[in-house]
């Protein structure tokens, strides 16, 4: 397991006793929190030592009924093209200084003392507990003789992977995580089974890190094998048909202290034989003259062909190569080049390749290669472009399984493998599906069905009959009559329709009152669905309403949308925002002193956006993880790979636009900021901690008002995947008691 800790968490846990506070945290994208422990004590010296380092970077600001620790501004300053930018805080970059860990334990004091003292946390938290502790299940697949499924007894940290050779009997564990950390913090990231279903091949994640160990266990005895693969970050496993190993993608081992924040460059592609050490892993495929290329390996379900997808950046244009794995001495060959189009093979029949592309076609078609004719001139078209998006497909079951996305709701359909409409899967209501996963000889496949008020449901769909039947259902404790979700178009600045659901109570009064989440991202191709969540139910029985704008720059719509909230458009997704939060007011529903906004990661960057541009429009805002500090973004970790979605500083037009929004560069001397909840953790190594430190740190030495602006710092957390369902359940409950403290409304139901 990884457990290289940075020494900013080793000196945060050593501070555990000083501080005399246990406490948890937030991350707001995916409700994560994660608790810090105290692990040790402290030596006299490094207390004394400690505390003087206190005195001499903080001093004390008294602000309403809150004291800020005030962070030292230092005389730094950069020319961008003519243009001179100061940048104070740039020693808060350095996660892994004494003086940036005294500065995060001071900021973590004040937050979780002022969280603490509300009085409507510990009866949410008992409310989200009893709602959370329900059962889940995965949808289930099979390789070889055996299925495999995840699932949750309800309060697990982790869920189980189970194995069994008959859905009808009783299965057995195969993985259990929560047996690997006391604390919940290393997650079964992704595993994958040999073809014979024989062995398999699982990553772990440590502490919500991007870096993957990958494991290999044997699945009929359950023990693991001695392989063990570090290093390997956005990367999947895919198997040879011999069962004899897998390709991976690895980068280099990082330098000494850069773990968490150095940059990704030169990834590579291996094959790991099962039973060698990964030092005689062979590679497969590098391009030393492309630092940005990366490589994802995919192995053909004939086994026949290796499928290279060559991504640069985060932009959704990647190429395809391939090799021929029955010729020992075959190299890879260059299939699809030039990085114009995105291309996603779905896979193939001998030498007929197909591929999911939107080259001509923004909302996506279905093309047929012949290898033995590869030029471009001789593609053809399977399944035409229509009027709604192709969201995902599979080849299953000698199909075409086609979910479409129509105004960001599922609609599903069969085709035969020569392109031919056949059929439309009835779905149990409006909402979003996942899965019609398997292989071309399945007889059955499943997908899950969820929305706003229905949890997810897993379903077996019979491929021969076109039946669909409920194979596993979650019992929640409410009623989901007692809620209704709208869909409705809000005219954004420019005249473009954004869709937007809303979901409430039934019966909802407009009068202006109600408390309101607006959420949103609005950006890298991400469509926003409708889906279920616990902790969005419990601000529904509290009287909230909650808002989810498709913005531009996700792809509910297509390329064209996508490319119209990205780069030189980016403030689309911001008007388009703050018109949704606008109609909310319009409508009655809300008002600002009850508005909230709310965003992750490239939605921290929405909300930190946001709020600046339009600071007298919300009442709270909570930006998560998020991308604050758009000059110096693409220096830090993959950070590089989202030019092709902002732009970069190092180009002068580009750094002009990416100036006027930068929430870091748009805080203003005297302003009065909505009551802020800034939240970040000290393993995100995708956006890192930095941008949420030098925001936190702005804010509070530009804002001039009552609200609270806060930020808290988790401890053995990364960008939002694999957190315990324990750390969810804290972190939902810190959100809703803050906004119960700082939103206007002052009646709130919380229980049954």
């Amino acid at each position: 397991m990884l457990r290289r800790h940075s020494r900013f968490t080793d000196r945060l846990k050593s501070q555990r006793l000083k501080w005399c506070l246990v406490f948890s945290s937030v991350l707001v994208l995916t409700n994560l929190d994660c608790s810090l422990r105290v692990t040790q004590a402290e030596s006299p010296v490094k207390t004394h030592t400690r505390q003087a380092n206190v005195r001499s970077v903080l001093w004390k600001r008294q602000m309403t009924d809150l004291t800020y620790p005030s962070t030292r501004r230092d005389n730094i300053t950069d020319d961008y093209h003519g243009t001179t930018i100061e940048d104070p805080y740039r020693w808060l970059e350095d996660t892994e200084s004494e003086e940036t860990a005294v500065w995060v334990q001071a900021q973590n004091d004040i937050t979780f003392e002022y969280l603490s003292a509300i009085p409507t946390r510990q009866p949410i938290v008992d409310r989200l507990t009893k709602l959370w502790n329900y059962e889940r299940f995965g949808r289930p697949f099979k390789r070889g003789d055996y299925y495999f499924y995840s699932h949750n007894d309800g309060l697990q940290n982790q869920s189980v992977l189970y194995v069994t050779k008959s859905l009808g009997q009783k299965a057995r564990v195969l993985l259990d995580p929560n047996q690997w950390a006391e604390d919940g913090t290393e997650a079964l990231s992704s595993y994958s089974p040999s073809p014979n279903g024989q062995l398999l091949a699982y990553s772990v994640s440590s502490a919500g890190s991007d870096w993957r160990e990958w494991h290999v266990l044997n699945v009929n005895t359950g023990e693991v094998l001695e392989d063990h693969l570090q290093w390997s970050k956005f990367s999947s496993a895919s198997w040879a048909d011999d069962n004899s190993g897998f390709y991976y993608s690895r980068y280099d081992a990082p330098k000494e202290g850069e773990e968490f924040s150095g940059t990704n460059y030169y990834q590579k592609l291996y094959f790991h034989r099962i039973g060698t050490p990964q030092t005689d892993d062979e590679l497969i495929y590098e391009r030393r003259d492309q630092k940005e290329w990366g490589f994802g390996g995919f192995v053909t379900e004939d086994g026949n062909f290796l499928i290279i997808s060559v991504w640069k950046g985060s932009d959704r244009k990647n190429q395809i190569f391939f090799k021929d794995l029955r010729n020992p001495t075959a190299t890879v060959q260059e299939l699809i080049t030039g990085f114009d189009a995105d291309y996603d093979f779905i896979g193939n029949d001998g030498s007929q390749f197909w591929v999911l592309t939107d080259l001509n076609a923004p909302q996506k078609r279905v093309i047929q290669i012949d290898l033995s004719q590869p030029q471009r001139e001789s593609w053809s078209t399977l399944i035409e472009e229509s009027e709604h998006r192709i969201e995902g497909i599979s080849n299953t079951g000698g199909r075409f399984i086609v979910q479409y996305l129509q105004d960001a709701q599922n609609r599903v359909y069969i085709f035969s493998e020569d392109g031919q409409p056949q059929s439309e899967v009835e779905l149990p209501g409006v909402g979003s599906t996942n899965g019609f996963g398997g292989r071309r000889d399945a007889s059955e496949t499943f997908f899950s069905f969820t929305n706003y008020v229905t949890p997810t449901r897993i379903y077996r769909y019979d491929i021969e009959t076109g039946k669909s039947e409920l194979y596993k259902q979650p019992e929640v404790g409410f009623d989901p009559q007692l809620y209704e979700t709208q869909q409705v178009f809000v005219t954004s600045k420019d005249g473009t329709k954004i869709p937007m659901f809303v979901t409430s109570k039934r019966g909802l009064k407009r009068n202006g009152k109600n408390p309101t989440i607006l959420y949103g991202y609005g950006g890298f191709d991400i469509s926003l669905t409708p889906g279920f969540s616990v902790s969005n139910l419990v601000w529904l029985e509290m009287g909230g309403v909650y808002a989810v704008a498709n913005l531009r720059g996700g792809g509910e719509y297509g390329l064209r949308w996508h490319e119209a909230g990205m780069r030189d458009n980016k403030q689309n997704v911001f008007d388009d925002f703050i018109s949704c939060a606008e109609w909310l007011i319009e409508e009655k529903i809300t008002q600002s002193a009850n508005l909230a906004i709310r965003g992750g990661s490239n939605g921290g960057l929405l909300v930190g956006a946001s709020m600046t541009q339009r600071p007298e429009l919300f009442g709270a805002a909570i930006p998560a993880v998020g991308v604050m500090d758009m000059l110096r973004y693409h220096k830090f970790t993959i950070g590089w790979a989202w030019v092709g979605e902002y732009g970069s500083s190092d180009d002068e037009h580009q750094f002009h636009t990416l100036l006027k929004y930068s929430p870091l560069h748009n805080l203003r001397q005297g302003t009065s900021y909505p009551a802020t909840m800034v939240t970040t953790a000290d393993h995100d190594d995708r956006v890192v901690p930095g941008h949420s430190f030098k925001f936190a740190a702005e804010l509070q030495h530009t804002h001039r008002g009552n609200p609270p602006v806060l930020i808290r710092i988790e401890e053995s957390a990364g960008h939002g995947a694999g957190t315990p369902t324990s750390k969810r359940i804290a972190a939902a409950a810190d959100v809703y008691a803050f906004l119960t403290k700082v939103l206007k409304n002052k009646h709130w139901t919380i229980g049954d």
